[in-house]
């Protein structure tokens, strides 16, 4: 994972950037206000602020068609350009007017930066880290806030503070990272899939995995590009085909697993009645009888099974699962021919670089099953067969091996011969099933290989699964552009009033009314005369205390990114939103009654510290990590660019009203509706966001577009 962890390091820099004009902006705007003589217009003193989040506004507008058409990593290098090139216009500004087009260009930066850093390290990061590494961005934000405010601070103490040198130093480290975008950032891998590039997209998984067998990783790109919009919940158990009483259930029902040594196969049984769906109910079901979003109650349940085996990294008992056999018999797909390639064909299509459509739809590296097949008769019957595309297939008593088939998580991806009618008239075709470990079950044991690849004896597995109607789509549907119409899916709605809601509730539980004008607050709350006593004046003593606040974000941030991925998304906004009501509450409190001058400017600095600081734990990081992770691949760059839109609009608002509401209905009356924005956030987190820790994006994308179906009969 370390060519993942330095990749999403890398991206993460442009957030460094937008932390540093964030800061840099909040100090320089003290020593602007000046020149200008705009002490008495505070509705100009909060358009140079906001002008930079109106670009960010009109950039988000065509960052998703555009990073669809040209790939995330050629909007990162745009948005390096035009923060170096706005670091040069602010130096120079000879009024405010070349500010003003000088900052409406750091906001095109800023724009994409926001947008598809958090996307782009979604989907070059493996599902166990994936919100750990997420959650950079907002660790390089806040480090680049605390820089920047560290020279600002060092520029207040001259005799003539020189704003323009503060703004333009941001074109240094913006040429840093226009390098590193070039030189060093590869294309998302999934992009290159949706583009049929398929042996460039094995080249960035190997490079971003460290290893050369890297076809399970490709398998799950090629199929989350067609997420099926009416994939159902299914359970099975699980038992060696040897051991499993089979008079209970009609054969044609079963599903015939191969497990990674040769001679091993398994059966999966599929329970009436008991299914995810059933037990917990579907939206459809359950909308008017709770307002709690039935989908939340689905993923904790498949969390829930995950806590009680102690975590998914290495805890999961299904068996490690061989190279696909879905070619049984008469059962072999046309579309799967990709499957059936000698390795010397597979070589030289690598060779030439040229992948064919029945590639692009499956394109494992297949490392044939000849010698399995000299072990394993095929069925003949007309039941099912589930196989998992694999790496290469274990030789029993081969030490050490394994197979990496599983996809992240605790979850397999399978496929599944059914005997259906397509829509082209073709009878029968392989579905796509995402396998998971529910519970262990039964009596009677069961020989299963465990993920080190040893033989254990367990009890037989109750596993669920998450099973697309999809039978061999076309490739050419598979590489076919997204379109608006996508949108309107039931599960990508329901995705994007969760990534909507998030993206308005950060917005009205007034980070921006805080961080932009932090310096203002500490001055407006006499908090310098904390200060008073090494001689600092005004300004310089707020900008000392910015640099602090920031400083202390920091290790908070650093906890986050600690928890991200043991805690989970939706518990860390659940225990930290109230904290915030509490910090803000105070700092209401601290400006109503008059506690004195060095009490209340106690207060005031520590709410201030203690609401940044669980901000940027929660939700200052989690609404874009959460907004990279529920759509589906085919419509991400389009509903991420939604939701960043909302971001903005809302940013725009909060900065651009704060002044005047600060000058209207006072201190108390602004952070008072802040408390509120952050009570209805809350509420909004425990009823409609999900948990999405360690999954597999096309996973997450399965059971949004699941979970808004009615239960089925079983």
């Amino acid at each position: 994972m370390r060519g993942a962890v330095y990749v999403a390091v890398a991206a993460a820099i442009g957030n460094m950037l937008q932390g540093w004009d964030n800061s840099v902006i909040a100090g320089s705007v003290l020593y602007i206000k000046k020149e200008f003589n705009l002490e008495s217009i505070p509705t100009f003193e909060g358009l140079i602020v906001a002008t930079s989040l109106i670009g960010a506004t009109l950039i988000t507008t065509f960052s998703g068609p555009a990073s669809d058409w040209l790939g995330q990593r050629a909007m990162l290098i745009m948005s390096s350009l035009f923060f170096f090139v706005s670091g040069l216009v602010m130096l120079w500004s000879p009024n405010v007017y070349v500010l003003l087009l000088a900052r409406l260009l750091n906001g095109f930066g800023t724009g994409l930066a926001v947008t598809l850093v958090p996307a782009y390290i979604s989907e070059i990061a493996p599902p166990d880290i994936r919100g750990s590494l997420n959650t950079l961005p907002q660790f390089t934000g806040s480090g680049g806030m605390f820089l920047s405010y560290c020279m600002v601070f060092g520029m207040s103490l001259m005799d003539t503070p020189n704003w323009r040198l503060m703004l333009g130093v941001l074109s240094i480290p913006s040429l840093a990272y226009f390098t590193l975008t070039v030189l060093y950032l590869p294309e998302s891998p999934r992009w290159l899939v949706s583009k049929g590039r398929i042996l460039q997209a094995k080249q960035v998984l190997q490079r971003l995995n460290g290893r050369e067998d890297v076809s399970g990783e490709l398998a799950l790109l090629v199929e989350g590009l067609n997420t099926g919009e009416d994939t159902s919940f299914e359970e099975y158990i699980i038992s060696p085909a040897n051991v499993l009483n089979q008079a209970t259930t009609e054969e044609k029902y079963h599903i015939r697993l191969y497990g990674g040594e040769v001679g091993v196969s398994y059966i999966a049984k599929p329970i009436a009645q008991q299914s995810l769906t059933s037990r917990h109910g579907s939206a459809v079901n359950q909308s008017s009888i709770s307002l709690k979003d039935p989908l939340v109650t689905l993923f904790n349940s498949v969390h829930e099974k995950l806590t009680e085996r102690g975590g998914s990294k290495g805890s999961s008992m299904l068996p490690f699962l061989a190279s696909a056999l879905v070619n049984a018999g008469e059962h072999h797909s046309k579309h799967w021919d990709m499957e059936s390639q000698s390795d010397v064909e597979d070589h030289e299509s690598e060779t030439s670089g040229a992948y064919d459509d029945d590639s692009l739809r499956s394109p494992l590296i297949s490392r044939q099953t000849t010698s399995m097949d000299k072990d394993i008769a095929m069925p003949k019957s007309s039941g099912s067969v589930l196989g998992v595309r694999g790496s290469t297939i274990i030789n029993a008593g081969e030490a050490g091996s394994t197979c990496s088939i599983d996809i992240g998580g605790g979850w397999q991806l399978a496929y599944k011969y059914a005997e259906q009618v397509s829509e082209d008239g073709q009878k029968g075709g392989v579905q796509r099933v995402y396998l998971h470990q529910e519970s262990v079950v039964g009596s009677q044991p069961a020989s299963v290989v465990s993920i080190s690849g040893v033989r254990q004896e367990h009890e037989a597995i109750e596993a669920a699964a998450l099973v697309s109607p999809t039978m061999n789509p076309p490739p050419e549907v598979v590489v076919k552009g997204s379109i608006w119409r996508e949108l309107l899916e039931p599960g990508v709605k329901r995705a994007l009033v969760v990534g909507i809601g998030l993206q308005v509730l950060e917005q009205v539980a007034g980070i921006n009314g805080v961080l932009y004008y932090t310096p203002q607050i500490y001055e407006r709350t006499g908090v310098t005369v904390l200060l008073s006593n090494i001689g600092l004046n005004s300004a310089s003593a707020s900008l000392f205390l910015s640099a602090i606040t920031t400083f202390l974000m920091l290790p908070c941030i650093a906890t986050s990114m600690w928890l991200m991925d043991i805690a989970g998304r939706r518990s860390l906004l659940l225990s930290t939103l109230p904290i915030l009501i509490a910090a803000l509450a105070l700092l209401v409190f601290g400006s109503i009654v008059n506690l004195g001058t060095i009490l209340a400017a106690t207060i005031s600095t520590g709410s201030v510290v203690v609401y940044l600081c669980c901000f940027v734990m929660g939700f200052g990081v989690i609404p874009n990590i959460l907004c990279a992770e529920i759509f589906p691949t085919r419509v991400r760059g389009r509903c991420i660019a939604i939701c960043a839109l909302t971001y903005w609009v809302g940013d725009i608002i909060i900065t651009y009203s704060f002044p005047v509401m600060l000058s209207s209905i006072g201190f108390a009356g602004v952070f008072g509706i802040y408390v509120v924005g952050c009570i209805i956030s809350w509420l909004f987190v425990y009823l409609r966001v999900p948990e999405t820790k360690g999954m597999p994006l096309e996973v997450i994308s399965e059971f949004f577009a699941a979970g808004v179906k009615p239960a089925a009969d079983n």
